[in-house]
């Protein structure tokens, strides 16, 4: 079977759906949402956002509830999980927590680990640009998150926690899609991000790989890859470099809410198809006439 390949046009068919895609519409749907608040603070837009990707699991009304949930159970403020004067008082407020299977232990211990890091470093930044400068970004994914699961000094973490920051370079090649997803967060300057951090190019950055933007990019012809990993993560962010060299993530936003909205039906429906940019480069349409 050939391999699917969008058109020639692709470029400008999705410059077209970045252009007319109604941001405000999804923003408030998004993760990101609980974190403007903070935009003009780093130390809370990476606390904030460390929590939010960390609970970015399931659907965005969920993951709002989650995020909406925790903020309540510190009195508001989510950066105050760092402060070492309020971890005996966070331990209790923490312990009902449950979203998923991430529980409230998990968290309180991510807390402790954050505040151990605050102690010698003003930002996260910092360790993921180690890893950047020695292994890409495939190795500051590792290191922001070895760094988030702790070592040895800090005793024994709680049951599932360490699965909750899974590595690229780890054996099973995880998409990393969460810390992926908060490195875009910090990095990125221009709408719905933050840009906290100054000193990761936004040409660096890669696709956080969730269903939506997986299932989307596969039927474009971004990657063959069938299934999520770190190798359709690479292959689906080349393809958006080509476009975009110096903001290739720039599309992740719309492409995951074209997703999540319904925009996408996910198969052919000419009332919802009919008007897309990138309906000519869809395998679903390649080939068959607009009345089919």
């Amino acid at each position: 079977m050939r391999a699917h390949r969008p058109t020639a046009e692709f470029p400008a068919h999705l410059q077209s759906l970045y252009a007319r895609f109604p941001f405000d519409r999804s923003f408030a749907d998004d993760p990101i949402a609980a974190l403007r608040p903070f935009a003009t603070d780093r130390r809370r837009a990476e606390v904030v956002g460390i929590f939010a990707a960390t609970l970015a699991i399931g659907n965005t009304t969920a993951i709002r509830g989650a995020i909406g949930r925790l903020a309540a159970a510190v009195g508001g403020d989510v950066g105050r999980l760092v402060d070492p004067d309020y971890a005996r008082e966070r331990a209790a407020a923490l312990a009902p927590f449950r979203h998923r299977w991430i529980r409230g232990d998990q968290l309180n211990w991510l807390a402790d680990r954050l505040t151990d890091y605050y102690r010698s470093d003003a930002t996260l930044e910092t360790v993921f640009l180690r890893g950047l400068e020695a292994g890409g970004f495939a190795g500051g994914i590792d290191a922001l998150a070895r760094t988030l699961r702790g070592d040895r000094r800090a005793g024994r973490p709680p049951r599932g926690y360490v699965a909750l920051f899974p590595s690229p370079l780890d054996a099973g090649r995880s998409p990393a899609k969460r810390l992926t997803l908060f490195v875009r967060w910090m990095v990125r300057d221009q709408y719905p991000d933050l840009g906290r951090w100054r000193r990761v190019p936004t040409g660096e950055l890669r696709i956080p790989l969730d269903q939506h933007v997986h299932w989307i990019a596969f039927h474009l012809g971004l990657t063959a890859r069938r299934t999520r990993s770190w190798a359709a993560v690479e292959e689906v962010s080349e393809a958006l470099r080509r476009i975009d060299p110096i903001d290739p993530t720039k599309y992740d936003f719309v492409l995951c809410h074209t997703g999540i909205s319904g925009d996408c039906p996910k198969e052919r429906d000419l009332s919802v198809c009919g008007p897309c940019s990138v309906r000519p480069d869809c395998r679903l349409w390649r080939g068959r006439p607009v009345a089919a």
